[in-house]
């Protein structure tokens, strides 16, 4: 059975009436819009403010601060000798101490003491392996005898130059013997025109002599005749060799007249025996130097063999043994580290002192000078001391402040890092007062800000927010520290940096807690 077709036309709308209904727009298309655009975006926007106005200043960065604790403090007038306070403490010695170093580097051998020995200044503590520093002393020993065989030596030159420059034997014997050359010279030249005169005679009969024989050749052998003219030509010869020695002769006497004049002037000056008394003299200022610096090292190398003994450098007790037989120490070499060369730690055991952590609301009641009783379970009796000084070391965390305490006549079984108990006792005052007590707000000069009318501080709330607290002075404290009278709670957290564009619930964030402010 075949369907009919769909009729599109039924699904058509007359286009007037369309006209007329976009006139008027429809109440459910406007209710549409409102449930999902409008209401949604307020909710979004209410929930944008009261995020903000909850966050606040916690959306904003917070600044970095750091803070104390209000000083509190109980004011009090007791009769002398009465107890204040108690305090915690240990024993040190005093004023710190003493590092037992070694002088040389080297190996510890053995140590010679124990922890808590008494020992003298002197003493050995502890040995180093000497071995190297026994050859080294050995060889500057050797080096020395060189040295000194080398300044006696200089010093034989040294005399010998001396003699010579006092007495130029040698220097008159040269002369003598020029002068001697000189005069025979002279002698030889004033023989000579003799000898001519007589070397012509003899030319002259030589020479007749043959003339005569030569005449009477027949009658006289020729040997003969020979010999005569042998004769002849001897006297020849001899004149003419002594016609030629004269200007010989005479340059002879001139350069022995200049020897003569020479060595005589050279006897006056002694510029050689001179310059040879100076280069002795030189020398043994070297060879002295080098003596004395050889018997420089020879004392070093002592030294450094001494130095292989770790003695003790005062009379005192062993605090404790820094190193072992085997290990290393540095010595003075310039890459030490500041305990590499430290073998034990020493004290005095009459000069201790304890470090007593006292309480912030105590800390005014002490005093310089003012007596102490220290108990420990290590003695029976009361150890008396006295008051040295307050530190700047304030601890946050416990609310203390460390005072030393001097031990006066410590008895011997007390000593560095004992457990005490510090009893404070009231010092000299005016009898006339009776004891009162009150405790007092204090807070450092510095922080308190003056406005109009008023003053305040700045205070970090349980929050981390920057808090204003009006205050109301009470006169002042000691030091830089003025009374509150009005303002603060005890627990409240002053803060002491970073106050610098603070404002009224602005967000802070503490690093770290002030611990000298206002201890002074």
């Amino acid at each position: 059975m075949l369907k009919s077709p769909l009729d599109l036309s039924q699904l058509a709308l007359e286009r007037d009436s369309t006209n007329a209904a976009s006139n008027k727009p429809p109440l459910k298309n406007k209710k549409r819009w409102l449930s999902r655009y409008a209401l949604p975006l307020a909710i979004l926007i209410g929930f944008a403010v009261l995020l903000a106005s909850a966050a606040g200043d916690r959306l904003m960065p917070a600044r970095s601060v750091t803070i104390m604790p209000v000083i509190v403090k109980r004011a009090e007038m007791q009769q002398a000798g009465s107890t204040l306070f108690q305090s915690p403490g240990w024993i040190e010695p005093r004023p710190t101490a003493i590092s037992v170093a070694a002088m040389a580097p080297g190996v510890i051998e053995e140590l010679m003491v124990v922890a808590g020995q008494i020992v003298n200044k002197g003493e050995p503590i502890a040995r180093l392996i000497c071995v190297d520093a026994e050859l080294a002393l050995l060889q500057t020993k050797n080096a020395l005898a060189i040295r000194e065989g080398e300044l006696n030596r200089a010093k034989a030159e040294l005399s010998a130059a001396r003699v010579r420059l006092d007495n130029p034997v040698q220097l008159r014997v040269q002369l003598a013997d020029a002068q001697s050359n000189l005069s025979k010279s002279k002698t030889e030249l004033g023989k000579l025109p003799f000898l001519i005169e007589a070397a012509k005679s003899n030319l002259k009969y030589a020479l007749s002599s043959k003339e005569g024989k030569q005449s009477a050749k027949g009658a006289i052998s020729d040997n003969i005749i020979a010999k005569a003219e042998n004769d002849h030509a001897v006297a020849a010869a001899s004149l003419k060799e002594l016609e030629l020695r004269q200007p010989n002769l005479e340059r002879e006497v001139i350069a022995l007249q200049d020897v003569v004049i020479a060595l005589e002037q050279q006897l006056k000056l002694l510029v050689e025996e001179k310059r040879q008394l100076g280069e002795a003299e030189a020398k043994v200022q070297s060879a002295e130097a080098y003596r004395d610096e050889a018997k420089l090292q020879v004392r070093q190398a002592e030294l450094m063999l001494e130095r292989c003994t770790v003695r003790a450098p005062m009379d005192g007790r062993i605090l404790r043994l820094i190193t072992s037989p085997g290990s290393r120490v540095m010595g003075l070499e310039a890459t030490a580290g500041q305990s590499s060369s430290t073998v034990a730690e020493m004290y005095d055991p009459q000069n201790l002192q304890v470090r007593a952590d006292v309480r912030l609301e105590d800390v005014p009641m002490v005093t310089k000078g003012q007596p102490v009783e220290i108990q420990t379970a290590s003695s029976s009796q009361v150890i008396h001391g006295r008051v040295l000084q307050l530190t700047s070391s304030a601890s946050i965390q416990k609310n203390t402040l460390e005072v030393k305490v001097e031990l006066l006549d410590p008895p011997t079984t007390v000593g560095p890092e004992m457990l005490v108990t510090a009893t404070f006792l009231a010092p000299k005052n005016d009898a006339s007062l009776s004891p009162t007590e009150t405790e007092r707000m204090f807070v450092p000069r510095s922080l308190v800000q003056t406005g109009e009318s008023t003053s305040f501080v700045w205070v970090a709330d349980e929050n981390s927010a920057a808090r204003k607290r009006f205050i109301e002075l009470d006169g002042k404290g000691g030091g830089d520290l003025v009374a509150v009278k009005s303002g603060l709670r005890v627990t409240d957290k002053l803060i002491t940096s970073g106050i610098k564009g603070l404002r009224e619930g602005g967000r802070v964030k503490i690093t770290g807690d002030d611990q000298t402010i206002g201890m002074k």
